[in-house]
């Protein structure tokens, strides 16, 4: 008989990738930035379904205890993920600057242009 935590895992990580396709799918996620969710999701879906390949991969890599796998695996997506996001707020915080700074020249260029009436 199948146990119900086997059960309840395999559901969990169909319905967490499933959750991710769907909110690429309406454009609520960019692709950009479901690349790691995807990862963790097929890493969550294969764990779940071959769950002694947790175990093989935990004493392949030298972890005592097979869920101390899954906890770093998990802070590792994580770590990237914020990477990525910090990089990318990086980049639009130097574009907007550029945009601020481009239009407070153009508002003095205006308020110049206004200042100079023309004389009949």
């Amino acid at each position: 008989m199948i146990s119900f935590q086997y059960v309840l895992g395999v559901v969990a990580a169909l319905l967490t990738f499933g959750i991710v396709i769907e909110m690429l799918r309406r454009r609520r996620l960019r692709e950009r930035h479901a690349g790691w969710w995807i990862v963790a999701g097929l890493f969550a879906i294969v764990i779940s379904v071959f769950p002694t390949t947790l175990a093989w991969a935990s004493t392949l890599l030298g972890f005592e205890v097979p869920v101390n796998l899954v906890f770093f695996s998990s802070l590792f997506v994580l770590f990237l993920v914020a990477l990525q996001h910090s990089a990318e707020l990086t980049k639009l915080e130097a574009h907007n600057r550029a945009i601020v700074e481009r239009v407070v020249i153009l508002e003095l260029r205006l308020e110049e242009l206004r200042s100079k009436k023309p004389t009949k």
